[in-house]
Order: structure tokens, then sequence, then C-alpha cells
């Protein structure tokens, strides 16, 4: 598995990775989970569950859109107001590398991503509809691109219920007529 980015929060944590095939991320999170909570309840005494359900992952275009999602991660911090900038987050691929932590995992190489001054892209206020393209993507399992690759993506992978509303009818609207 190929990490791109990572943020751990204090409730949660975003994960950027790109699996070598198809099914590995699945495999990959279940043993990633499993020896999480295995070792978080040895150490504490405690039994039951940890977290609170499965994990959600969606595609995103190997593009500006990956760029994006990235951009979306490493500020996370940031947005949550826990930080006055995206850096001083010890617990992310942005703020590991200044951070005095025994151990920071080691990032895949990906030259579409962190060019120019990047730390300044982070840091800047990324636009509401970034933010709620990315935050459906999230709550759906959307695939994250443009128009045409997403439906092609959800397509190949059989998410075309990820592309439709949630809910039936509104109320009190009748469906045989015009808006």
């Amino acid at each position: 598995m190929r990490l791109l980015a990572y943020c751990l929060m204090p409730n949660h944590f975003h994960l950027v990775l790109r699996p070598h095939c198809d099914g590995d991320l699945s495999h990959w999170m279940q043993w990633l989970m499993t020896t999480h909570v295995r070792r978080y309840l040895t150490h504490y005494g405690h039994s039951g569950h940890v977290w609170q359900g499965r994990f959600k992952a969606f595609p995103a275009q190997d593009d500006e859109h990956l760029v994006t999602v990235v951009r979306y991660v490493e500020r996370n911090p940031l947005r949550a107001a826990l930080v006055a900038r995206a850096e001083d987050w010890p617990w992310s691929s942005l703020g590991a590398s200044g951070a005095n932590l025994d151990v920071v995992p080691k990032l895949a190489s990906d030259e579409l991503l962190r060019r120019g001054d990047w730390t300044e892209f982070v840091n800047q206020p990324m636009s509401d509809a970034e933010a709620e393209a990315i935050q459906l993507a999230i709550l759906r399992g959307r695939p994250f691109g443009s128009e045409t690759w997403t439906q092609e993506t959800a397509k190949h992978l059989g998410l075309e219920f990820s592309m439709r509303s949630r809910g039936g009818q509104r109320k009190g609207k009748d469906p045989t007529q015009n808006p």
C-alpha cells in the first residue's frame, strides 16, 4: 500500500492511499484496524469496539482532484481550529517532517503532489464547493473527479448508487408536474 498523505485527529483519521491492485484497500484496512484495535484493547485493558463503524473510502481521479483530496486531508487540523497553521499539527503528513517524533511514516513519492509552495497552498482556505464535493465523496463513497471520469468509474466499480441522491421524492411535490 502506498501512503500519499495522512492526518490523525483526536477522534478520527484520514489516509490517502494508492493500492497496487483492486481489492487491496479492503484487505489492508482490515489488517490495519484489527491490529490497532487488538493493541489498543490490550494496552488499555478494555474490550469491545474502538471505532464506530467501517472505514469510508472513495476513489479519486489521479490529477488535480487527488491534489485537492491531499490538501483537504492535510488542512484538516486547521479547518478544525486545532492549530493556526496546518504544518503545526505534528500528526499529519504535512506537520510530521518538522515535528520531533520517533516514527514518521514514509510517503510514496508522487510528482503531481506537493509542488510549488505546498505549505502555503494547504493553508489557504478551500472553497465551499471543493470542501462539499469531498465531503459528499466521503459520505457516499462517491468517486471524486471530473464528471465523465466520475460516471465511468462509478459504473466500472459498481458504485452507481453513490451517484444518486438519497431519499425519495420531496413531500408535497407532484412528480408528474414540471418544475
